[in-house]
């Protein structure tokens, strides 16, 4: 797949994201304590959540709900007059906490994303107030110290529909893809700028639509996610897979379960960058994929069954 470099870029980087939960005490105490997220708003359903060098107010808003789930992504504009060139984003809101006016729209499989530009910074306190000015709030120095939100991983029906919204309207780039036999998409990764990836897409077994596979927290380095899992073996969260290196992007990564059934992955892509403005996409296929990860892990039955909400297989 080939992209035109002199097409625009409107979309700068993924925002806030929302994440629902039928535990949101319980849930919320595995991203403060456990990953190391720090509560900065509450309201009457949800809890505002905020990693340390993320810019702006907050990075993860949990939501009380009676499934697990993806809400809202929110993805910054490039500016004022790039919000104003994304085609068909015509409802608009102004009562997102911390964020100035949103347009909101979905993709075609249903997920609900708003896009904007004015955005609240984050204002350190007495408490975590970092020595160096350049940096959002202090280095925690407990748990996995997840730096900022990295990614989201969606399940959709239709891959293909879904990877043409985000090159023709999110004017995305694709940068890696798995394709089928008769070469299909049948998972996406695209990115906004020049990180590897920022927005995945893979197709989901149930058929169904709206539905998560993880969102994933980036670490300084891969060490810290070697602390993460026996934090996380202590703390009694679910292990998926991991600690270990992707094929696919490089990533070294490991993958839990939040107590309200969301994955959750934990993610170091070392100094890899796309800085090709004409970077040609990478395609892997069933035979390559069937090799397992980087280092020969294969994948576990659950990374590709699981998602959130939760639905029974199909034909049951």
């Amino acid at each position: 797949m080939n992209h035109d470099p002199d097409r625009p870029r409107d979309i700068a980087h993924i925002g806030p994201v929302e994440l629902y939960t039928p535990v949101l005490e319980e849930s919320r105490d595995f991203f403060v304590d456990v990953l190391s997220l720090r509560e900065v708003h509450r309201d009457d359903t949800s809890v505002y959540l905020h990693t340390w060098d993320d810019y702006q107010s907050w990075t993860v808003r949990l939501v009380q709900r009676e499934r697990a789930g993806i809400g809202r992504t929110y993805l910054r504009a490039s500016g004022p007059q790039a919000l104003e060139r994304l085609p068909g984003l015509d409802r608009r809101v102004s009562d997102v906490y911390g964020l100035g006016e949103v347009s909101l729209f979905t993709d075609p499989d249903g997920h609900e994303m708003g896009a904007y530009w004015d955005a609240e910074r984050y204002q350190a306190d007495d408490t975590d107030r970092p020595a160096l000015k350049n940096q959002a709030a202090a280095y925690p120095g407990r748990g996995a110290n997840v730096r900022r939100l990295d990614h989201v991983n969606y399940l959709t029906a239709d891959v293909p529909a879904t990877s043409a919204f985000l090159a023709d309207v999110l004017g995305a780039r694709c940068t890696e893809q798995i394709v089928k036999d008769d070469g299909s998409p049948q998972a996406v990764w695209f990115n906004l700028g020049q990180k590897t990836y920022d927005l995945v897409y893979t197709e989901d077994w149930t058929g169904t639509n709206g539905r998560l596979h993880h969102i994933a927290f980036a670490t300084d380095t891969r060490e810290e996610i070697l602390r993460a899992a026996d934090v996380c073996l202590d703390a009694g969260v679910h292990i998926e897979t991991g600690p270990h290196k992707h094929a696919i992007q490089q990533t070294f990564f490991l993958y839990v379960w939040e107590p309200g059934g969301n994955r959750i992955e934990l993610c170091n892509s070392g100094a890899r960058l796309i800085l090709a403005p004409d970077w040609e996409t990478i395609s892997w296929t069933r035979a390559e994929r069937a090799k397992g990860q980087a280092w020969g892990l294969k994948t576990i039955d659950t990374f590709h069954t699981h998602g959130t909400p939760v639905v029974p297989p199909p034909g049951r």
